[in-house]
């Protein structure tokens, strides 16, 4: 099936021309004479990349662009600006604006085509799934800059090793960067008045860290501590602004990578709220077996401290050893010093409030 382009230019000879070389390319083509007419042929073809000149009557090519950009079912269409050398100054502007590339006027077909082949494969590139991890995030930082970032990542300098109990973040600090677990588990945390502590987040290898102040511009509001030895991936803060500030899907793809421990903390926070002392605890063993037993093993045991446990739960940690008999006796877990193994992994998923 011919891709569709939507070349938007008022001037008669370069929109023939152009249109001649992409339709022996192969390419089905629609044109429009100004800005106005181009806004309608988008929403009425829906094309699979425009062409848009920048100074035109009735409406320039900025504007264009922005009510591209305003319409949901036109958003993430490659947009390409054409303008003359005169006006080059005037590019930033719309790089800024979420353009994907500029042609500088005059130019030759092979460069016409050449542009429109990498922003169409950009394009379908962003359309695939990506994996949910570091490899994703890498994979949708070379789709948007063009390069493979994925080695350079995986070099010593971009990873940091922490000790167990060893802080990764602090609350109250500025945010410089974005946190991949390759190796070891993490915990978040906050701490009131009084000192108590309590878990908000628990992060396993496979997950991303830190990344909702930076995208929100502010401090941290939680602090982030190492449960055992762990390695960390690091995504500059460039890097991340600069997928952050990319068109609509390369964001909203970014943020679905990154959006996988919402739920689990939603469903935490509820249960700390309204659960018993027995649902509580039960609860979130269910949770760390969920977590941390990523290869379903039978033989898979839990193994935190019980402040940690207490703090997870939200009880204090002299109910958390209690109750924890309480299930030994039940024979829904057993207990080997500080680990716990589940027994009756049914049951206590089904436990009553």
């Amino acid at each position: 099936m011919k891709k569709k382009i939507l070349l938007i230019e008022d001037n008669t000879d370069i929109k023939e021309n152009m249109a001649e070389i992409l339709d022996l390319a192969g390419y089905e083509v629609h044109t429009a004479e100004n800005g106005k007419e181009g806004v309608s042929a988008a929403s009425r073809e829906k094309p699979d990349l425009i062409i848009c000149d920048i100074m035109m009557p009735v409406l320039d090519g900025y504007g264009v662009l922005h009510m591209i950009q305003k319409n949901p079912e036109l958003q993430g269409i490659p947009f390409i600006f054409l303008t003359a050398k005169s006006e080059r100054s005037e590019i930033r502007k719309g790089m800024e604006m979420g353009a994907d590339d500029y042609i500088t006027k005059p130019f030759d077909g092979t460069e016409l085509l050449n542009a429109i082949e990498i922003r169409l494969k950009k394009a379908e590139q962003l359309r695939q799934p990506l994996p949910q991890n570091l490899q994703g995030i890498n994979e949708l930082i070379g789709i948007n800059s063009g390069k493979d970032h994925l080695d350079e990542l995986k070099e010593g300098r971009n990873i940091n090793r922490y000790k167990k109990k060893q802080v990764i973040y602090s609350e109250g600090n500025h945010p410089s960067r974005l946190f991949y677990i390759q190796k070891g588990k993490v915990k978040t945390y906050k701490r009131n008045e009084d000192g108590k502590e309590l878990i908000i987040g628990l992060y396993n290898e496979g997950d991303f860290l830190g990344y909702i102040p930076l995208m929100e511009g502010k401090t941290y509001r939680e602090t982030a501590e190492a449960l055992e030895d762990t390695d960390l991936a690091i995504i500059p803060r460039a890097e991340f602004e600069e997928l952050l500030g990319s068109n609509p899907v390369v964001m909203k793809k970014f943020i679905g990578i990154l959006a996988r421990n919402i739920d689990d903390k939603e469903d935490q926070l509820l249960a700390i709220a309204y659960n018993s002392l027995r649902k509580k605890v039960a609860d979130t063993l269910v949770l760390l077996y969920r977590k941390y037993n990523t290869q379903n093993d039978p033989e898979f045991q839990i193994d935190l401290s019980r402040e940690n446990l207490a703090s997870i739960a939200g009880v204090a940690k002299e109910s958390l050893i209690r109750m924890l008999s309480e299930l030994k006796d039940e024979k829904l877990i057993s207990l080997e010093g500080s680990r716990i193994r589940i027994l009756n992994f049914k049951k206590l998923e089904q436990m009553f409030n």
